[in-house]
């Protein structure tokens, strides 16, 4: 009897907890409460500064732009290119570097982090799960 008990309270916490968060719109993987905007981030790459803006739609990493950078196309620009897409794909900078150009992923990650951490500080929600 005392273990139907203690189930169903648990069970009715999960839902009540549920319950909350559904009605907050909270999603899975994105910051609540942060309704969008673009965001500037900047960083240092192999070869010199790197520069991008972060377009932040409804909590989401929406969008991403290279405003300036001096790596090599062929390695640190593909790097990069590589990067953007998963950056959008997980929502997130929070990513391992490319082989072969380690500096500048690093710099483009950092550059993007840089931005994130601007929306993070205008939407006031410390924490944020980019």
């Amino acid at each position: 009897m005392k273990q139907r008990v203690k189930t169903a309270l648990l069970l009715a916490a999960a839902l009540s907890w549920l319950a909350g968060c559904a009605a907050l719109g909270v999603k899975a993987g994105s910051a609540a409460g942060t309704g969008g905007g673009l965001y500037e981030g900047a960083a240092e790459g192999f070869r010199g500064p790197l520069r991008v803006r972060v377009r932040i739609d409804s909590g989401v990493i929406g969008g991403i732009e290279i405003l300036e950078h001096r790596e090599d196309e062929a390695i640190g620009g593909a790097a990069m290119a590589e990067l953007l897409d998963l950056v959008l794909e997980y929502n997130s900078a929070n990513l391992d570097a490319v082989s072969g150009a380690t500096e500048s992923s690093e710099g483009f990650l950092a550059a993007v982090e840089d931005a994130l951490e601007a929306a993070r500080n205008d939407s006031g929600i410390p924490g944020s799960t980019w």
